[in-house]
């Protein structure tokens, strides 16, 4: 039986090719994401195999009433990619907007556990299923600025932790990739709101690709059923977590 898999985020970087290459595995694909025009864009290139359904992770009707309005024959959904996601502003916290911050908590945190609670009773139902969450290593290593967007993965890290133990028992597995500098998306453009300051973020390093989650993702999915990967931390090769912190010449 050929698996149906919904990811979000779908028009670009790690969505896109996320959806590219499972399409390419024989999977069918609900590629969820705002832009539309993109997501048909996709279904034109890749095929019947994917269903596009435009979708924001901010409204919360839409989420939970996602399973019953998907077509017949594409209900079932067998994974779940929770890939949307952003971050905006790289700022200190005492200098940093509030509307920023709700807005990550909104998408990063809200938008998965609504989508994740209208997927899952399915699943389990049915016994079988994969949830895959794409966090980030920022939400295990603390950086200046990281704040507000570091915490939303650290949820999110948790999130899956709780959910493997909320599982157990059944067919339904539940993984936790964790991705470091990574390239090739809009992640850092939509982030500074700058194009010369998002390259600079990538000046002279070879961070991971979407085609790397991508593999990663498609790799996870097709271990045997006795098989669990909790939890993947990844980082290009350049990098690596820094030391921890010493401000001199302090009085205090």
């Amino acid at each position: 039986m050929t698996r149906i898999v919904l990811v979000t985020g779908a028009t670009a970087g790690f969505g896109k090719a996320i959806a590219e290459r499972l399409v390419g595995d024989g999977y069918r694909v609900i590629a969820t994401g705002r832009r539309r025009e993109r997501l048909e864009a996709l279904a034109g290139s890749l095929g019947p195999a994917l269903l596009p359904v435009a979708l924001d992770m901010d409204d919360t009707a839409a989420l939970r009433a996602l399973p019953g309005s998907l077509p017949e024959g594409w209900r079932e959904v067998d994974v779940l990619v929770n890939n949307a996601g952003l971050a905006l502003g790289i700022g200190k916290a005492q200098d940093s907007a509030v509307a920023d911050w709700r807005q990550m908590i909104e998408t990063n945190i809200a938008g998965l556990v609504e989508i994740t609670h209208a997927l899952l009773p399915g699943m389990v139902a049915r016994d079988r299923g994969h949830i895959v969450s794409i966090g980030s290593t920022a939400g295990t290593y603390p950086y200046l600025g990281g704040n507000v967007y570091g915490g939303t993965k650290a949820f999110v890290a948790q999130f899956m932790r709780n959910l493997r133990c909320d599982l157990l028992g059944s067919r339904v597995r539940a993984t936790n990739l964790e991705p470091g500098l990574c390239g090739g998306s809009e992640f850092s453009n939509v982030r500074l709101r700058d194009d010369d300051k998002a390259a600079a973020v990538y000046q002279d390093t070879h961070p991971i690709q979407p085609e790397d989650i991508a593999e990663t993702v498609a790799w996870v999915l097709g271990l045997p059923g006795h098989v669990n990967i909790n939890r993947i931390e990844m980082m290009p090769t350049c990098q690596a977590a820094g030391g921890l912190a010493v401000a001199r010449g302090l009085d205090v």
